[in-house]
């Protein structure tokens, strides 16, 4: 047998094991915090948990650094002072299978330490098992009290936890980021480091892969090193060799009708997105809600926030995020409200600002107030110019489409722009068929239409599509939202949806965040194509209420490229 460098009277301080440990724990803490601190910051603004978001990923650190001690601490001999002790009380058959698998539970740990970090409920389980057995091993293997201790507190802290570990995902689906592989890459290229440093003299070859001795920490490390190769390599194959996956498909015509019926109960106008064809559906379990989304590349981008029973909704944020990572994408919620932004923040995503949504309250609205002389004017001059307004129902729209039809060609043709999608309306007859539309007369002849989708329980109205042939006289929009006021008025709707304007609300400050700093200097620089401004004075004349609408979804790098797939989305051709 060969003995490993305590034969030689060669003490092995503790330190050996744990000051790289600890160096790697300060590091990924320290990357942690500054990670994480915005959305821990906004989501404690929001109001949310914030320790739903904190718990996790402490624990995710602690379930890493345990992985790295007991790989870290296989890689070094046992120190003297333990040999005696053992060789008289611990039969060698305990000693050699303690450390074998002991590296095993190291290398399962730091794997583990990402679905921990995902609030995985199987991650938890495992990690629990496998800290345990760390505590047994690290004595058995080598009467390591300290290490066993550290892994027991770390033990305890996971079973205090256990209400934080809820999502049912699989572990095998579960993809890793980059600073997730570099890590894992750091503490086996340290374990090997560590071992070559100790026994770079002995001269290790397959032969003593098979010695065994209470004294012979160089096989026995030999040995071990091969246990965590094994787990390692296992997990990488089966990363490798599971199912491509499907491409996404859009919703089918019979999900369209199912999403039709949530729709309808729905206090969102704008849920009536939901009807253009051009998306994939993820219904919740009791089909109560759902979310629109469309997958491009990497990006997963869901419309809005999930549309139906509200007690859902927790649930289909979840699934569709833990969709996201499984596939490898980037999840991303596209014009999401204020509501239910502390959800979105637990599941470590950032939030930034696109703009405001104008929403005129209907209760007691009138053109007879002093702010709103002007829009008063120009609405009664127009009434007295010949300019006549009709509601026209679904049921009723048919023999008008042919006119509608053609005032939407001449309005696209003059604006050199086609038909968008996504997040916007486009003439589509089935499209347009589902809710009334209000049309203008000019001397008789149809000049201008809008669009409405009307949400449940009269909650909101909202403008839709708006177009106007060349005959039209000026101001026919403004005269056309005065009068889909009134008629939302006199319909009992509780507010009226003027769309939202992009960039509006971001402030403009030497201590905003970057993302205001960036979208500034955009607004400035492409006011001269797009009239941010005078987009919003337009609605202003309306004096609605502003809501603030947002992008929640990955940060850093990946926002931009998600921005540029939602922009693809919106302008691409439509697919039906």
């Amino acid at each position: 047998m060969i003995a490993g460098p305590t034969a030689h009277g060669v003490v092995v301080p503790r330190f050996v094991v744990l000051v790289p440990t600890l160096i790697l724990a300060a590091g990924l803490a320290a990357a942690a915090v500054v990670r994480h601190r915005g959305p821990v910051k906004r989501l404690i603004l929001a109001g949310g948990d914030w320790v739903t978001v904190v718990v996790p990923r402490l624990l995710a650190l602690a379930t890493f650094v345990a992985g790295a001690i007991l790989l870290f601490s296989g890689a070094v001999p046992t120190p003297i002072g333990r040999l005696g002790t053992l060789r008289e009380n611990v039969p060698l058959a305990v000693v050699e299978l303690s450390a074998y698998l002991a590296r095993a539970a190291g290398a399962g740990l730091i794997i583990l330490a990402r679905g921990i970090q995902r609030r995985l409920d199987a991650a938890y389980h495992l990690t629990a098992l496998l800290l345990f057995g760390g505590v047994v091993f690290s004595l058995g293997g080598a009467l390591d009290i300290e290490q066993a201790i550290s892994l027991a507190a770390m033990l305890a802290a996971l079973l205090a936890s256990r209400r934080y570990f809820t999502r049912h995902a699989s572990l095998f689906e579960e993809r890793f980021t980059r600073g997730w592989l570099v890590a894992i890459g750091i503490v086996v290229a340290g374990t090997v480091v560590l071992a070559w440093v100790w026994y770079r003299d002995i001269g290790l070859s397959g032969s003593h892969f098979f010695q065994f001795g209470h004294d012979a920490d160089a096989p026995r490390s030999l040995r071990a090193l091969t246990a965590a190769a094994g787990v390692l390599i296992v997990w990488g194959l089966a990363r490798l060799v599971r199912p491509a996956r499907a491409a996404i498909a859009l919703a089918s015509a019979e999900e369209v009708e199912h999403a039709a019926t949530i729709v309808a109960t729905s206090r969102r106008a704008s849920a009536h997105l939901a009807l253009l064809g051009d998306k994939s559906f993820l219904f919740d379990a009791s089909g109560r809600a759902f979310l629109m989304y469309r997958v491009v590349g990497q990006s997963w981008i869901a419309l809005g926030d999930p549309v139906g029973d509200v007690s859902c909704a927790a649930a289909l944020v979840e699934r569709f995020t833990e969709m996201a990572h499984a596939a490898g994408g980037w999840p991303a919620f596209y014009r999401t409200g204020p509501a239910l932004l502390p959800l979105y923040l637990e599941f470590g995503l950032s939030v930034v600002k696109l703009g405001e949504v104008a929403r005129v309250p209907l209760a007691g609205w009138t053109l007879e107030m002093p702010e709103r002389r002007t829009l008063r004017r120009t609405h009664r001059k127009l009434v007295r110019d010949g300019l006549t307004f009709e509601m026209v129902p679904p049921d009723q729209l048919t023999p008008l489409l042919p006119e509608l039809r053609e005032i939407s060609d001449g309005w696209l043709a003059a604006k050199q722009a086609r038909e968008k999608g996504f997040s916007l309306g486009r003439f589509d007859e089935r499209f347009l068929a589902r809710g009334p539309v209000g049309i203008a007369r000019f001397q008789g002849k149809l000049v201008a239409f809008a669009s409405v989708w009307a949400s449940a329980e009269r909650a909101e109205a909202e403008v839709d599509l708006m177009r106007y042939s060349a005959a039209a006289p000026q101001a026919v929009m403004r005269y056309l939202l005065v009068e889909l006021c009134f008629w939302a008025q006199r319909e009992g709707y509780e507010t009226f949806n003027l769309g939202m304007v992009p960039l509006a609300g971001i402030r403009r400050s030497a201590v905003a965040p970057m993302w205001h700093q960036v979208t500034s200097l955009f607004k400035r620089a492409g006011e001269r194509y797009y009239n941010f401004e005078g987009l919003r004075d337009f609605k202003q004349w309306f004096h609605p209420e502003w809501e603030p609408s947002y992008l929640v979804s990955v940060g850093g790098t990946k926002r931009p490229i998600l921005i540029a797939n939602i922009a693809a989305l919106i302008s691409a051709r439509p697919e039906r």
